[in-house]
């Protein structure tokens, strides 16, 4: 079965803001629900954060427990000498984390459909899914440290953009047994604007959500999901209404035009080509000098937030950017 919104392949999901808000919504509604049961029935055990998936469990033991907390993908194979080292680590750390994540033992000879959706090239590989959102975390051998501290930046991400605060873990609790969602949490301060950006989005008034995110961010600078949001609604009103067919026509007679460059990278981008985006518009400011080469680099900055910081592709763009810079 074919995982949903997956950015595996370099699609950029320009409605992640509104999967994250109703990623929000579900997490909020079981923690209510949750509360209205007694809470604390149905805590997972620590058993229960080390599972095996397959391909015809992988939509409910992944994708559905996504919405839930962020699912970690091990690809492995018994013949794998790396994964033998690599798996018990995340094993280890799964129940160190004590329910900030839940680890998914995927065996790629038993699901080679899933390791082809993926675009697995080699084992051990390490993904996460959050909010049926998937992301590369690394490949092969990784060191502890190194592997503390990708899952700290992911659990980060699960809460701050998604509002995915994790299972609730009894120690005492038997394997097999219901996820609980965590403790409620009290409204941030600026949640209804964010919801009203995403109503607007849903509307396609594209003016009115940028407005609204940049409201928050008056407020609030360090604002994540509002961040991400304006930068996503900015880039959809760039490339509305632009023509392709003369937009890369252009881009490919102007080499040196900024416009031409940065409008044919906003389309790329927005067609989930996002190495050609960041690409074309390295090379243009290898080609440009001046304020011509500062907006290209401060378009290629817009497009990073977009993708997302924490993005492998957006850390290999930031290197060869300062490369061609300096």
């Amino acid at each position: 079965m074919q995982p949903r919104n997956m950015s595996m392949s370099g699609v950029v999901d320009l409605a992640a803001v509104k999967a994250a808000q109703e990623a929000k919504a579900k997490a909020e509604q079981a923690r209510a629900q949750a509360a209205r049961q007694g809470g604390g029935t149905g805590a997972v055990s620590p058993a229960d954060l080390v599972i095996d998936v397959d391909e015809a469990g992988f939509e409910r033991d992944v994708l559905q427990r996504s919405t839930e907390v962020p699912v970690v993908i091990d690809f492995w194979a018994e013949w794998c000498q790396p994964c033998k080292q690599l798996s018990p680590v995340l094993e280890r750390l799964a129940v160190e984390y004590n329910g900030r994540f839940l680890l998914a033992k995927i065996d790629v000879d038993a699901n080679q459909l899933l390791m082809q959706q993926f675009g697995v090239q080699g084992i051990p590989a390490v993904f996460a899914v959050v909010a049926g959102q998937a992301l590369p975390l690394f490949q092969g051998a990784a060191g502890e440290a190194q592997i503390r501290q990708t899952l700290d930046q992911l659990v980060q991400v699960a809460e701050e953009r998604f509002g995915l605060t994790g299972l609730t873990v009894d120690p005492e609790a038997e394997p097999g047994g219901a996820p609980a969602a965590a403790p409620a949490r009290p409204a941030g301060p600026h949640d209804a604007a964010l919801e009203a950006a995403v109503r607007a989005l849903d509307a396609g008034d594209l003016g009115g959500a940028i407005q609204a995110y940049k409201n928050v961010l008056s407020d609030d600078p360090g604002n994540m999901e509002a961040k991400l949001g304006l930068a996503q609604a900015e880039l959809l009103q760039r490339v509305q209404g632009l023509d392709p067919q003369l937009v890369r026509k252009e881009a490919a007679e102007k080499p040196g035009d900024v416009q031409a460059q940065t409008a044919a990278a906003d389309l790329d981008l927005a067609g989930g080509h996002v190495e050609d985006a960041f690409g074309r518009l390295i090379d243009t400011v290898r080609r440009t000098s001046g304020d011509d080469r500062n907006a290209v680099r401060v378009r290629l900055l817009e497009l990073f937030e977009v993708v997302g910081a924490e993005d492998p592709r957006v850390i290999a763009a930031r290197r060869a950017l300062a490369r061609a810079l300096f």
